[in-house]
């Protein structure tokens, strides 16, 4: 299936999530069609990452419900799970696993065997700089090096619904963010969708194609960047509390 035009639907209705007393997300509902780069924005402690780890089923909503493409997510559909890929700011990692064998046992859990796959790894590892370090422990490389082998891994698998951490503030160098950026297009033009998260409003512009906005576990907003640029202009605007503007 790597490489087809395949697309999915996420929908997330009235998604509630708290760690014990302390309420992360609220009530939030939303639509992302296929095909699209997605940024979620906003600052430390606005629900990014529990948002991303509920939607990958690492956690449980406590209220609402995630559908992908019209179906009701659970954490036992397996096939569901295997057509996203999350990639956390400090990617999961056995520091002792050497950097090809992570790779290679996240193609196994994805069961990504198809012909042409080691050529595909091969050629990503030359795009990013990681071939001579194949043999490494993720232990000894850098964060920035380790976070390339992570995404390797992600491009690989080609999922439907890539969800990345912080990419841009992953340590990964200019070339490697240059990569990054041109394959997210390329996916999205495959009807793959990607979402990320940042703090930051300079890698939204002339990147993302929609952008949600997160203030204290709410969502504030959602919109293309032309009413995004639009909404932060606005004194009066939620947008303005969250970037202080």
């Amino acid at each position: 299936q790597s490489g087809a035009l395949i697309r999915m639907k996420i929908e997330l209705l009235g998604a509630t999530r708290s760690f014990g007393s302390v309420p992360v997300l609220h009530q939030i509902s939303l639509t992302v069609e296929p095909g699209q780069v997605v940024a979620l924005l906003g600052a430390n402690g606005s629900g990014k990452t529990t948002l991303f780890r509920c939607v990958s089923g690492i956690l449980l909503l406590d209220q609402g419900e995630l559908r992908c493409d019209g179906e009701v997510f659970r954490r036992d559909r397996i096939d569901l799970r295997r057509r996203m890929f999350f990639l956390p700011d400090f990617p999961a990692v056995f520091p002792e696993m050497t950097l090809i064998r992570h790779i290679e046992m996240v193609l196994q859990l994805y069961e990504c065997d198809q012909p042409g796959i080691e050529e595909k790894v091969v050629e990503l590892l030359r795009e990013f700089d990681l071939l001579p370090l194949v043999d490494c422990s993720l232990g000894t490389v850098s964060r920035g090096q380790a976070y390339k082998a992570a995404l390797a891994a992600l491009l690989a698998v080609d999922p439907e619904l890539w969800l990345l951490d912080e990419p841009f503030a992953s340590g990964v160098d200019a070339r490697g963010l240059s990569a990054f950026r041109r394959h997210c297009k390329e996916a999205t033009n495959r009807g793959r969708t990607v979402i990320y998260s940042t703090q930051l409003i300079e890698v939204v512009d002339g990147f993302a194609d929609q952008i949600c906005v997160l203030n204290k576990g709410r969502l504030i907003h959602f919109s293309n960047i032309f009413n995004f640029q639009q909404a932060l202009a606005d004194p009066h605007s939620p947008l303005a509390e969250a970037f202080g503007s």
